[in-house]
């Protein structure tokens, strides 16, 4: 896989041991030039500091030349400790890249309350330094995992009427994964040369169709942050047709990066694809799709492999969708009807059923039958792994 960061930035990382020794948990990346930045943000009333120091930038400034990512700690619920101390780390990496304090975009993530541990980040400073330019987007990716099984990136070139400019995407997230612009960052690096309000606008409407349609527990974080960053080092203009292209490209890498976030849910076997079509509107068709995705009782059934479309029915009835005409209702699973005008059809495909559900993607297609409205979400299962997990994470 190419894991290459596009023209114009360096990254690097750091074992600065904030909860464990010899990993790599602390990442920056640095553009030659200022880059026109995107973003979105968690919804969350209780967002951490570097939310809101982010926040400040993009209103303020909108353009920005770094990024820099620690694991270990959140910062959020720290007060104005947390928010010194963010600022703090923002005058460290300024200090080592040669830029101003006010062009760098924090994240962070880990448990909730902790204050950042700022003797290490001093210390870590000359590694940071010294590694700067040696990482890729793996490498950068895999400084702010947490709970992540394994790092979540894409890299896409793509063709312009005026040359070709790259894509590189990283993510991080396992769990407290429900975002609503959960824990999870992403960050979104371009070298095309787009304006500031074009790159916003795209960037928003591909997160709406990405991130803001998956699910592991239906948890919204108080870091979620995306951000997205356009330096124009390729020296190709992004616009008409072009930022069409680019949009395009922009909405598959975050597509990407969301289905490896659910993928890789704490304790997740299966990534549940909710397709809602025929409802009487896309607001009711998100509504149901949501209630199915975030059911405990559909995603733990869907580990066990068991067919239980009552599970899934019933989810659909309780979903607070304006019309709901029980009849119409036709549900799909795997392929397979298995209701139809107010009653179960297939009985016989218990067995089939079975055997589909062995596998890593299911497929749960409903169709309301009362007018346009669609909607698809992507959910993981419920496993047992999961609540061993949670119920240990700050040990």
């Amino acid at each position: 896989m190419e894991k290459g960061l596009p023209k114009g930035y360096r990254a690097s990382s750091a074992q600065a041991g904030f909860k464990a020794p010899n990993r790599y948990d602390l990442g920056l990346i640095v553009s030659e030039r200022p880059a026109q930045v995107a973003a979105l943000f968690t919804t969350n009333v209780f967002c951490a500091a570097p939310v809101q120091v982010c926040r400040e930038v993009v209103r303020e400034r909108g353009v920005a030349r770094a990024v820099v990512a620690n694991s270990g700690q959140a910062n959020a619920c720290t007060g104005e400790e947390g928010l010194a101390n963010c600022r703090e780390t923002r005058r460290l990496v300024a200090e080592l890249a040669g830029i101003a304090p006010e062009e760098v975009l924090p994240l962070s993530t880990g448990v909730i309350g902790a204050q950042l541990r700022m003797d290490r980040w001093r210390a870590a400073m000359p590694e940071l330094k010294a590694n700067l330019g040696t990482r890729d987007a793996e490498g950068f990716t895999r400084a702010f995992m947490t709970t992540d099984a394994f790092p979540k990136y894409a890299v896409r070139d793509v063709t312009l009427s005026g040359g070709t400019v790259r894509l590189s995407g990283m993510a991080k997230g396992a769990g407290m994964i429900c975002p609503n612009m959960a824990t999870m960052l992403s960050v979104v690096l371009c070298d095309a040369d787009v304006d500031g309000a074009s790159w916003q606008a795209m960037f928003g409407r591909a997160v709406n169709a990405t991130f803001n349609r998956v699910s592991v527990d239906g948890d919204t974080s108080t870091n979620d942050t995306v951000l997205g960053l356009a330096n124009g080092a390729s020296g190709v203009k992004a616009e008409g047709e072009d930022a069409a292209a680019l949009e395009t490209a922009l909405t598959d890498i975050l597509g990407q990066l969301a289905y490896m976030l659910v993928k890789d849910g704490e304790g997740a076997t299966k990534v549940l694809h909710v397709r809602v079509e025929g409802a009487a509107s896309d607001a009711d068709a998100e509504r149901i799709a949501r209630t199915v995705g975030h059911s405990q009782l559909v995603k733990t059934a869907i580990y066990g492999k068991d067919a239980n479309w009552g599970r899934i029915v019933a989810a659909v009835g309780r979903s607070g969708a304006t019309v709901i005409r029980p009849e119409a209702l036709v549900l799909t699973l795997c392929g397979i009807e298995r209701f139809r005008n107010g009653q179960p059809v297939n009985d016989d495909a218990e067995d089939r059923l079975y055997e589909l559900l062995q596998g890593n993607d299911v497929d749960i297609h409903i169709q309301m039958g009362v007018g346009q409205g669609a909607y698809t979400l992507l959910a993981s299962d419920l496993s047992h792994d999961y609540v061993t997990l949670n119920s240990d994470y700050r040990s």
